[in-house]
């Protein structure tokens, strides 16, 4: 019994005993299970957060801004008005310092800028102050649409990344596009970032800009997942390039936050990353996917899909998506659209409204 009761054996004796009551005699406290990763759910966010960009202030501001989300959602009045008190300090404190680093034909349409972001941060305290959440939402998006424009001074004057000699005779996007998706029942509107996916994105332009996508049905939807179409009338299945008579392949490829290279052909099972997050990520209906077959991840053409987002079913950060297709961009207007489109209906025209300078056919 002395052996047993030894200095070290008290010790282990006295854990286990709080453990027991910790399990047994307490109620065990249960915490929302929060995904894990990047859950950020708004495109324009994630958009905002994927420009290559070293801008440390205002994407200070800009986080700041859009960490009210949970306050707005939660009623969190008091702490709103702290945040945008916050916004308004830090703004004052950085404006002269990022104006230093703008050009001078830059510096007369950011001071216009910096005078309406003022204005909207004065129209959020009285938001936040009258508890009007609706206003709120609407004038923050203003802000933070404001805050991008500012942030796209900063986008380096030449492509950041490398891109894989083996793919030079591949189209590119050397940074991002706006298009214009008519479908049978509307119209939607998608940012395309060339910056994170530049072969898979400079596919689509591409054959968005030959009117590829011209009348093709919705070839497969599976509710509350994907939504997908680009398999052209006939036999191919991808797009065949007349010069070789050959279908055309894009790999895959994915970027990773603080990697300086872009990852090609080779999914997050196959580098062992298994809780990474992409730059961008399938975290939100109406991400832009490419697909490809199940037997490689380098033979996709001209196949592309919607991403359903469902939070239940596919939690951010969790789906079964992200490390195994190419997201090249997202739907940020028109969702109500994308909720109606069925298998029944059709793609009639991709039209690209900005950023076709930005396409290159190949190296």
């Amino acid at each position: 019994m002395q052996k047993f009761l030894s200095n070290r054996n008290k010790l282990f004796l006295s854990l286990l005993l709080i453990i027991l009551q910790v399990f047994f005699f307490k109620p065990i406290q249960v915490l929302a299970d929060l995904p894990t990763g990047n859950a950020v759910k708004d495109p324009n966010a994630i958009l905002r957060n994927a420009l290559p960009i070293k801008q440390v202030e205002l994407q200070e501001i800009q986080h700041k801004l859009e960490e009210t989300s949970d306050l707005v959602r939660g009623g969190r009045w008091p702490a709103l008005t702290k945040t945008v008190t916050k916004c308004q300090s830090l703004l004052k404190k950085y404006q002269s310092r990022i104006f230093q680093e703008l050009t001078k034909d830059q510096q007369k349409t950011a001071e216009k800028t910096f005078f309406e972001l003022k204005e909207n941060f004065n129209s959020l305290q009285d938001d936040a102050k009258s508890k009007d959440k609706y206003s709120f939402v609407a004038t923050r998006k203003e802000a933070l649409d404001k805050i991008g424009r500012l942030e796209e001074y900063f986008l380096p004057n030449q492509f950041p990344y490398s891109i894989p000699e083996e793919f030079d005779n591949l189209p590119r996007l050397l940074g991002r596009a706006k298009v214009n998706i008519k479908t049978s029942k509307g119209e939607m509107i998608a940012i395309i970032d060339g910056f994170n996916a530049p072969l898979t994105a400079g596919a689509f332009i591409d054959l968005s800009s030959k009117n590829f996508y011209k009348d093709l049905p919705i070839n497969r939807a599976e509710e509350f997942f994907v939504m997908q179409t680009g398999d052209p009338i006939g036999e191919a299945i991808g797009y065949v390039d007349p010069e070789t008579n050959e279908e055309r392949h894009v790999p895959l490829e994915i970027r990773i936050p603080g990697e300086q290279d872009t990852f090609y052909n080779q999914t997050f099972e196959d580098l062992g990353l298994y809780t990474e997050t992409p730059t961008l990520p399938f975290a939100t209906l109406g991400t832009l996917g490419w697909s490809h077959s199940n037997r490689a991840v380098d033979d996709g053409s001209s196949q592309f899909f919607f991403f359903l987002y469902e939070a239940e079913l596919n939690p951010a950060g969790r789906n079964l998506i992200d490390g195994r297709n190419s997201a090249f961009g997202y739907v940020v207007d028109g969702f109500d659209v994308l909720d109606q489109l069925t298998k029944d209906d059709t793609i009639i025209t991709i039209d690209v409204l900005e950023g076709i300078e930005n396409l290159k056919l190949n190296a």
